[in-house]
Parts: structure tokens; C-alpha cells; sequence
């Protein structure tokens, strides 16, 4: 009784397994050598198509942004009460849609509070929203950014103060060089302003959030100068 409820073991042979075209010694017949084989080619075939693909599509996500410094106008074009739209280049060889308005000030101490280094004698703020990255406006009657799309509201500095926003307008690092005005890499900053690596919009900065959103490799930081 033991014997015959006791597991038997599959034997190995194809002969022994009533397999047709089956020959004695043999573990594979010679169709399921063939099957076996179809299917590594096509799996190599599909491989040699799909991974310069896969290349193409991730290589950007490793390949840090280059950034150089651009001129947008003398210092005498800004003043430390409003803000002067200028446009600039931020991805070439794309044409116009390459190119990014952002608005600039000098920087002005009873707002901004003391200068934080050589980069913050110009302020350059971002037009894209913290929600969702549409653009926004600023409008002078009311000193504010406004973005007509999902009722975003800035103050002058660009806090939030309205709509669904989760951080302050991003900024662009500037400098002086004699009596011209420098714009390089944008960086994103907290309710406190502190300087961030660039997130994207909807991303926030305060508590958690820095761990929760870490910045893409990609993104250009002062540093890769």
C-alpha cells in the first residue's frame, strides 16, 4: 500500500513519457528542441529591437541638463518696485517653443530681507505655477502673479496666498557682471525661501515634502558650471 501511494518519481526520458517521435535516451525530443529554440531567437530578435528603445526613451533621465549663463539686459532696465518681463532661452535648438518669460527685479532689502550671496542682487522669478505648471502674470495695479487657470495667487515676493499652489514661484540664480544682468539655472524654493534643487509643479517643500519629491538627476545645478 505504501508503495503504491508513494510519489513516483517523472522520469527524464522521452521514451519512458510515451512522447511521439520519441527515441530511447533521449531527455528532449527534437520538436520540442526546435520550439525551444524558436522561442530563444524571437526573444533575442525582440531584445535587439527593444533595448536601443528603452536607451532612447530613459537616456535623458541620466543625462545632466547643461546651462550657461545669458544676458537679459543692463541694470539700469530693472527696478527694486516692480517687475520687468524678460525672455530667454532655455532649451536650444527647439525654436520659440525653447524659450521662457520670467520676471525681473532688483533685489529690494525691506522685502527680500539681507542679500543671501552674489546671486540674489537680482531677483528672477519663474511664470510657471506651482500647481500645475501653467503660466502666470504679474499683474502691477495689484502686486500680485495670478494664474487664470486654477485661481493661483502669488504675492509680490511669490508666496502663496490663494488657490491650490503647494510652494512659492520658482527662481532663476543671476549674477552681475559690471553693469549687465546674468540669468542661469532655475532652483525651487520653500515657504521660507530657502534654495532647493528644481522640482516640478505640485511638488512641495515644506516637512515632508523635500523627502517626498527628490530632484531628477537631470536638472542642472549651479555647481555644473
Amino acid at each position: 500500500m505504501a508503495e503504491q501511494n508513494r510519489k513516483r518519481t517523472k522520469s527524464p526520458y522521452t521514451l519512458d513519457r510515451d512522447m511521439p517521435g520519441a527515441f530511447e535516451g533521449e531527455t528532449i525530443t527534437r520538436r520540442g528542441l526546435m520550439t525551444g529554440t524558436a522561442h530563444g531567437l524571437g526573444a533575442l530578435a525582440a531584445g535587439a529591437f527593444a533595448l536601443p528603445a528603452i536607451g532612447f526613451a530613459l537616456g535623458p533621465i541620466f543625462e545632466r541638463q547643461k546651462w550657461q549663463w545669458q544676458d537679459i539686459g543692463a541694470t539700469g532696465d530693472f527696478s527694486a518696485e516692480t517687475y520687468t518681463p524678460k525672455t530667454f532661452g532655455i532649451v536650444s535648438g527647439i525654436g520659440e517653443a525653447g524659450y521662457s518669460t520670467v520676471y525681473v527685479r532688483h533685489h529690494n532689502e525691506a522685502i527680500d530681507g539681507p542679500k543671501k550671496d552674489k546671486y540674489d542682487a537680482i531677483v528672477a522669478v519663474s511664470t510657471r505655477c506651482m500647481h500645475l505648471g501653467c503660466a502666470v502674470r504679474f499683474v502691477s495695479a495689484a502686486e500680485r502673479f495670478v494664474c487664470p487657470c486654477h485661481g493661483g495667487v502669488y504675492d509680490f515676493k511669490g508666496s502663496v496666498i490663494g488657490g491650490p499652489p503647494v510652494r512659492p514661484l520658482d527662481r532663476f540664480y543671476t549674477q552681475l557682471v559690471g553693469d549687465r544682468v546674468q540669468i542661469g539655472p532655475r532652483y525651487s524654493v520653500n515657504s521660507e525661501f530657502t534654495r532647493y534643487s528644481p522640482r516640478d509643479p505640485g511638488e512641495p517643500l515644506d516637512g515632508i515634502g523635500q523627502f517626498m519629491y527628490p530632484a531628477r538627476f537631470s536638472t542642472a545645478k549651479l555647481s555644473d558650471q
